[in-house]
């Protein structure tokens, strides 16, 4: 076994974010410890040997993932045989549950360390979940408090570590700067369009956007609008409706300012709904795929809700549409709410700062990496 290889794989956005972090926390503490994996931009700017990145593998609903099975595939068994092949001290695993649980199943198999970082959603998928993650899984580190007694009851060591987003998310620049940048009026309402981080999200979500702030602005013409890049996307994907309809500024590497700074945001659902619930914006969370795939996961999911700002907070913190209801007149509908209702704006912000409260202390990363270390220097003499 490589005393200095960590193998890391991370599928998606949110998930190259958190690894990234922890990557470098733990080069921190072990300068020469080398981490190879599947990774996106973050990963790779710590210097992660990425095999493959995020972008090609960012697939949305059972029938997206089922289309691209035999790729999927094809990086399953490559990564397995460079796993067999470099004999890394430790596998560590974030988020991108379809993809990681069954490598976990694949690690444990061949004798290695397993330790999860980020959860599956074990409280959608149900407890059956749970008992087969920790047949495969060493360590698990946990973002939410409510998790650490599901893995508990099934004898896994579990951490809960806090959320990593509470070191993550911070502003540099001030409304008005960043507005004059792009060319706004500071002074002016303003929404921010942040459709997703994966193209089928962008195709099936930002046209409804921008026909939502055409509606908007008939009755408030000075409204202006800010869509969101994700950095693993090119703008090739959003040109073909940021040329239509209404004047939407895109803008790209600037997510957190754009959360911050607008009024009030239509976002898709997914991390990017805490990310604005811990800056304190208003928001509407969107949800369509495939109809196949709704489907399936409504049959399999149980939870009332969708959006992780609702969940976290166990009720109805913000509105959410899903489906044929993530529609612009709906959207627009919702958004003008908080645009011209100072009570229910200042009540919804409120809310939003308890399930910021919620995630619990800066410090997270930290805390994962001191975990990670620990179980490395307990395990792998």
């Amino acid at each position: 076994m490589h005393r200095k290889s960590i193998m890391i794989i991370a599928g998606e956005t949110s998930g190259d974010i958190h690894a990234a972090g922890l990557v470098r926390r733990l080069k921190k503490k072990r300068p020469d410890l080398h981490f190879f994996g599947i990774g996106g931009d973050g990963m790779t700017e710590q210097r992660v040997e990425t095999i493959y990145h995020i972008r090609d593998m960012a697939f949305l609903g059972f029938f997206e993932v089922l289309k691209h099975l035999p790729f999927v595939w094809r990086v399953f068994r490559r990564m397995v045989a460079l796993m067999e092949e470099r004999r890394p001290r430790l596998v560590i695993l974030v988020d991108y549950p379809g993809f990681n649980l069954r490598f976990a199943k694949a690690a444990k198999k061949r004798g290695f360390h397993v330790l999860y970082y980020i959860s599956p959603q074990v409280w959608a998928w149900g407890q059956k979940r749970v008992k087969k993650i920790a047949r495969r899984v060493d360590r698990m580190l946990v973002f939410f408090p409510f998790e650490t007694d599901l893995y508990q009851k099934e004898g896994l060591d579990v951490r809960f570590v806090g959320h990593p987003l509470k070191d993550v998310v911070r502003v540099r620049q001030n409304k008005t700067s960043f507005f004059q940048e792009l060319g706004l009026d500071p002074n002016r309402p303003t929404v921010g369009l942040l459709p997703g981080s994966r193209e089928q999200e962008i195709r099936r979500l930002l046209p409804e956007m921008i026909k939502a702030v055409k509606i908007l602005q008939k009755t408030m013409p000075d409204l202006q609008a800010v869509v969101g890049l994700a950095p693993a996307l090119t703008d090739a994907v959003y040109a073909p409706f940021l040329k239509r309809g209404a004047s939407v500024r895109p803008v790209r590497n600037h997510t957190y300012h754009v959360m911050s700074h607008c009024d009030a945001v239509m976002v898709a659902s997914g991390t990017a709904t805490l990310e604005t619930a811990i800056l304190g914006t208003p928001m509407v969370i969107l949800y369509r795929m495939s109809r196949i795939s709704y489907l399936i996961g409504r049959a399999l999911v149980r939870l009332k809700h969708i959006g992780l700002v609702n969940i976290v907070a166990g009720r109805d913190v913000v509105p959410e549409l899903i489906q044929k209801e993530a529609r612009a007149e709906k959207i627009a509908e919702v958004i003008s709410v908080f645009l011209l209702d100072s009570v229910k704006l200042k009540i919804v912000i409120q809310e939003l700062k308890k399930v910021s409260d919620i995630l619990g202390d800066k410090g997270a990363t930290e805390r994962a990496a001191e975990a990670v270390m620990e179980f490395i220097d307990a395990n792998t003499q």
